[in-house]
Formats: C-alpha cells, sequence, structure tokens
C-alpha cells in the first residue's frame, strides 16, 4: 500500500470520527474548563449565589438586576493580581472579577466557599 493510500484512509477515518463525535455531542452540555480562571468561574455559577446587604443597596442606587450580575460572573475576566486568596480563609477564596456590561465596566468581588457564593461588593466605574 503507497504513502497516500495510508494518508487517505487515515484522513477519511479521521474525519468520519470527528463528523460521528460532532453527532453525539451537539445535544449535550459538555464543556471544556482547563484553566484556573474558567474553573473558578464554573465553580462559582454552579452554586447558589447570595447577596450582602450593602451589593443590594448599591444594585437598587444604580439600577443593576440579578441579569447583570450573571452575565458578569459568566462571561468575565478574573483578576487573580486583585484577589485576596494568598492567606485564605479555610474553606473560601475571595475573587475580584471584571467585565463590561452595556459599555460599562463592572467589577464584583465574590466570596467563593463550599456550598455558596457571596457578593461582597460590587464597583461600577
Amino acid at each position: 500500500m503507497k504513502l497516500i493510500q495510508r494518508i487517505g484512509y487515515y484522513l477519511g477515518g479521521f474525519s468520519l470520527g470527528l463528523i460521528i463525535l460532532a453527532f453525539f455531542l451537539s445535544g449535550k452540555k459538555t464543556s471544556c474548563s482547563y484553566g484556573p480562571e474558567a474553573r473558578v468561574l464554573k465553580n462559582i455559577n454552579s452554586k447558589t449565589l447570595e447577596y450582602t446587604d450593602d451589593v443590594l443597596l448599591i444594585m437598587q442606587d444604580k439600577n443593576i438586576d440579578s441579569i447583570t450580575i450573571k452575565h458578569v460572573l459568566l462571561k468575565g475576566d478574573i483578576n487573580f493580581s486583585n484577589n485576596k486568596t494568598e492567606p485564605r480563609k479555610a474553606p473560601c477564596g475571595t475573587y475580584y472579577i471584571q467585565n463590561d456590561f452595556n459599555e460599562n465596566p463592572i467589577a464584583l468581588v465574590v466570596e467563593n466557599c463550599d456550598s455558596t457564593a457571596t457578593l461582597l461588593n460590587l464597583y461600577i466605574e
């Protein structure tokens, strides 16, 4: 068997495998979150989100709803240099998450514990 035939069989099988994989995985909620930022955001979004009283007052004052907060938590960027995770409290870590919503930069300070995530502060820059 010539090299060209081997490459043809390989590419044919490989493309058929990709098509089958795309067919089987198209309806499933599969994700590929291997980076540290993606893992933390996925972990925070999988928990119930609680708000402190100060954050609720800021949200009422600035007309921000929970959908905006969820958008920032889903699409935001974690600023690891601004986090206070070095002297980490036993089960909780505090993360500084930034994103733009309707061209307004929003920053959240979230405390990520074992069963809940608490929104400690909200900054609209």
